[in-house]
């Protein structure tokens, strides 16, 4: 989150996390380049003042992680073309960037086991989530007796 402080300096970001969210296995770095590119994105999109969520909750052998924005979502059948090579929310946009970092994204998460996905959240705005499967926790060595 500290990577994005100046990307939302100007939204409210909220964080729920759950508080059984178990060990996970994963490159922190490449992760860390997911979250700020979901978060930063958010802030990109989404108005002034807005609210951005950042969630994290146990499910199964998984953590899903999400970020929901109250920007004015993504255009009609976007969902499925988000993490597309090239794909822009629309191609009049103003926005800067060249339509890369979504499936950078998806190339991360997919190559750590899990999923990501794009839909609309409800009354309005954005939601990407992605899943990582839960980890065991590290060997401990074990005590000289």
């Amino acid at each position: 989150v500290r990577a994005c402080e100046h990307s939302l300096r100007h939204h409210r970001l909220e964080l729920k996390l759950s508080r059984d969210l178990p060990v996970l296995e994963y490159d922190a770095v490449l992760i860390e380049r997911v979250l700020v590119n979901l978060l930063e994105n958010a802030g990109k999109y989404t108005p002034a003042g807005s609210r951005i969520e950042l969630a994290a909750q146990h499910e199964g052998d998984k953590v899903r992680i999400t970020v929901t924005d109250d920007g004015p979502g993504l255009p009609a059948n976007m969902e499925h073309k988000a993490f597309d090579k090239f794909s822009r929310g629309t191609p009049e946009s103003t926005t800067p960037g060249v339509g890369l970092g979504l499936a950078i994204c998806r190339a991360i998460i997919e190559n750590h086991g899990g999923t990501i996905e794009a839909g609309n959240a409800h009354p309005r705005g954005a939601r990407f989530s992605f899943t990582l499967p839960s980890g065991a926790p590290p060997a401990l060595p074990p005590e000289d007796a």
